[in-house]
């Protein structure tokens, strides 16, 4: 089977349970801003020089994918999604992170105001990563807004999500000695 099915060549595409959509549908915007993120975080990930930043962006990524997939089938068909076993976004995830927030704000970590991102190659991507976050987070507020979201709780850990990556930033930068 090849990659390229020629099926989204007509301007759809397909979420689960086979529905098809446009592709500038705004669960697809919000779904693909996801993916965006996931692969901005792998970008991070690879240029982490600290374990603590790389285990946990992995962890991160995997939650993701949970994320994309229950963003990525219609409200219609959600309860069969679960009862089909995929997971759903719980607040247990969003609690990891609310968990790696304290962690880090425990730490004597510096910053003052807004951060200019750069100081490490490392902080930048988590900066990039963050950005993307923030976006992904602005579409699924649309897909909500727009009463195409059952689970309000993708919004919060996208907003989570977004200030632990901050953090992750400035965590490597006060690990590193830069500012």
């Amino acid at each position: 089977m090849s990659i390229a099915t020629r099926t989204g060549d007509n301007g759809t595409t397909g979420l689960m349970y086979n529905r098809r959509v446009s592709k500038c549908h705004p669960r697809v915007e919000a779904y693909g801003t996801v993916d965006e993120l996931n692969a901005a975080l792998g970008l991070a990930r690879a240029s982490a020089t600290h374990e603590f930043i790389s285990s946990n962006l992995l962890l991160i990524q995997r939650d993701l994918v949970t994320l994309m997939g229950e963003l990525a089938t219609g409200t219609e068909d959600l309860t069969r999604y679960a009862k089909d076993g995929f997971d759903l976004v719980s607040a247990d995830l969003t609690a990891k992170l609310d968990k790696w927030v304290r962690e880090i704000e425990a730490q004597s970590i510096t910053f003052k105001g807004w951060a200019t991102p750069g100081a490490t190659l490392n902080s930048a991507a988590l900066d990039v990563a963050r950005t993307v976050c923030r976006r992904a987070e602005r579409r699924v507020c649309a897909l909500h807004e727009a009463g195409q979201l059952q689970n309000p709780e993708i919004v919060i850990y996208l907003n989570r999500l977004a200030d632990l990556l901050w953090l992750f930033a400035r965590w490597v930068e006060t690990k590193t000695g830069v500012q």
